[in-house]
Parts: structure tokens; sequence; C-alpha cells
């Protein structure tokens, strides 16, 4: 089975908690080498939270519109699902989003 890397921009089968799913971009958090991945949520919708991120450069991305990273929407989720991958996000993305994940996180540290 594929290996992904922090940073892949994948196109998966995202579910909903109360059922079904969505095909959406997601951000490849984890992944250790098994069946699954821990992804978060990509978005265009403009709604901001404080555990958003913009990504400055989500064309390079693979992404087909400006989006978000949606730290609070993640899941570990069967490989399976994904579609396949979009691209990667660039450095100063990454930095971005790693920066916000600290921050969102820090009370559980």
């Amino acid at each position: 089975m594929k290996r992904y890397r922090e940073g892949d921009v994948v196109l998966i089968a995202f579910p909903f908690s109360g059922g079904g799913s969505k095909r959406r971009p997601a951000l490849i958090l984890a992944d250790t080498g098994d069946d699954d991945v821990l992804v978060v949520r990509i978005t265009s919708i403009s709604m901001q939270t404080s555990s958003d991120v913009s990504l400055q450069d989500w064309q390079a991305s693979g992404l087909l519109a400006p989006s978000v990273v949606r730290l609070d929407k993640c899941a570990t989720l069967e490989k399976i699902l994904i579609e396949r991958q979009l691209g990667t996000l660039t450095q100063r993305d990454i930095q971005s989003v790693a920066r916000a994940f600290q921050n969102v996180f820090a009370a559980w540290l």
C-alpha cells in the first residue's frame, strides 16, 4: 500500500459524524505505515475559526480554489478511502500549519 508523507494533499471520502461522506481534499498529518492515515479537512469555505489555517500557496498544492486547513477536523481514516494525491504543501504552508497545530493543541501538551 502507498506510503504518504506529512504535508501531502489527497482527495478522500471524508466521513460525516452522522453518517455518509463527501469527497474532499485533506492534508496528511501522519502515515505510520499501516492501513490508516491521520488527516485534517481542507475546505474552500471562508468561515474562519481559531483552528483554521489559510494556505498561501494553495495552487502549488494542487488545490482548485483558495483553501484553509481545518485543524479541528482530524480523523484517522483508511488509505483505501484516498482516491488520489493532489499535491504537497509548500514549506511555507507546512510551517504555518505546524505553528497553528502547536497553538491549537498546546493545552494537550
